[in-house]
């Protein structure tokens, strides 16, 4: 039997490895964080209450929501499988004490969206949404303003979607060739503009005229989660074919924020990245799941292609520039 004192040294020291490789490849500090859940989550959105400081992860393949503490102590499960109808999950985000949920149904052909607003401090439903129609649809992130209204990116089509409650009613916002596919959406905080990461670029939008105030660029294209924060943007780019390309950027807005003048590589995803997809903002840091390994998930089986390719997740925290 191999000594144990020996393998737990090999293992420190490979984390220890990981750690200087990390803080390298961004030219500042990392922390990487452990995460004790179950492996095959599979989890494409992420959250954080800045109150409690509390981290919520869903699940693509188990359709529930899964939180911890910050600092991955105390581990729980939030929302059962299945729970409220709740489907694979998706973009998720947090005002006051309300979590905003989005899910879809896997595999693609079932074709079903869904959000459920639960309250943090009991987990109880407050109420839910669903968009049930013969058009092919996938709402995959969502931005909250101020006043509460609720804007949802459809990523299967040029549609952005509005819900103002306590109104029932789920209303196209905006449909326009310009902005294709989106994915991440966040919005300013006084509630002017809209931001859009859709398949030609960051699109910026006038929320009172629906007025698209640029012209988006390719090159900031391929972003996935997409937010806000003293008047820059960042985002996580995953959908460049030359994994280089990918990474976590900061966007610069000019005064008004109706346009970007630069951007700037903060994280750049090598190999031992593995589909970082969304990500949240607090306290000046930015939190996101390195590896949430969705490349060995089957979309329209729901089935693990290896699960000798699973492992444990890590969250990466990193300060805002």
């Amino acid at each position: 039997m191999p000594n144990k004192n020996k393998m737990l040294n090999i293992k420190s020291l490979f984390f220890f490895l990981a750690l200087i490789w990390l803080n390298s490849c961004s030219g500042q500090k990392t922390e990487l964080i452990a995460l004790p859940f179950e492996q095959d989550l599979f989890p494409e959105g992420i959250t954080i209450d800045s109150r409690t400081k509390t981290v919520y992860l869903n699940s693509l393949k188990h359709n529930k929501i899964v939180s911890s503490s910050i600092d991955g102590s105390n581990p729980k499960t939030f929302l059962e499988s299945n729970e409220y109808n709740y489907l694979s999950g998706f973009g998720m985000t947090i005002k006051g004490d309300t979590l905003y949920a989005l899910g879809n149904t896997l595999p693609e052909d079932k074709n079903s969206s869904i959000l459920l607003f639960l309250q943090l401090s009991t987990g109880d439903l407050i109420d839910s949404y669903t968009l049930n129609d013969s058009d092919f649809h996938y709402w995959n992130d969502l931005a909250v303003s101020s006043t509460n209204e609720i804007f949802i990116t459809d990523s299967e089509s040029n549609k952005i979607y509005k819900i103002k409650r306590p109104d029932k009613s789920i209303a196209v916002f905006l449909d326009n060739k310009a902005i294709p596919n989106c994915n991440g959406i966040t919005i300013s905080p006084n509630d002017k503009h809209l931001y859009l990461a859709s398949n030609n670029g960051i699109a910026i939008v006038d929320l009172s005229s629906k007025k698209l105030m640029n012209k988006p660029k390719e090159e900031y294209s391929s972003i996935d989660g997409l937010k806000y924060y003293k008047n820059n943007l960042y985002g996580i780019v995953n959908g460049w074919g030359e994994q280089s390309q990918n990474g976590l950027f900061k966007y610069e807005l000019n005064s008004t924020g109706t346009e970007i003048l630069k951007s700037k590589k903060l994280v750049e995803f090598t190999e031992r990245f593995r589909i970082p997809t969304t990500f949240d903002i607090c306290d000046g840091y930015i939190y996101f799941i390195t590896n949430t390994q969705i490349d060995n998930l089957d979309g329209n089986t729901n089935k693990i292609i290896d699960t000798n390719k699973l492992e444990p997740y890590r969250m990466m925290k990193i300060k805002v520039e």
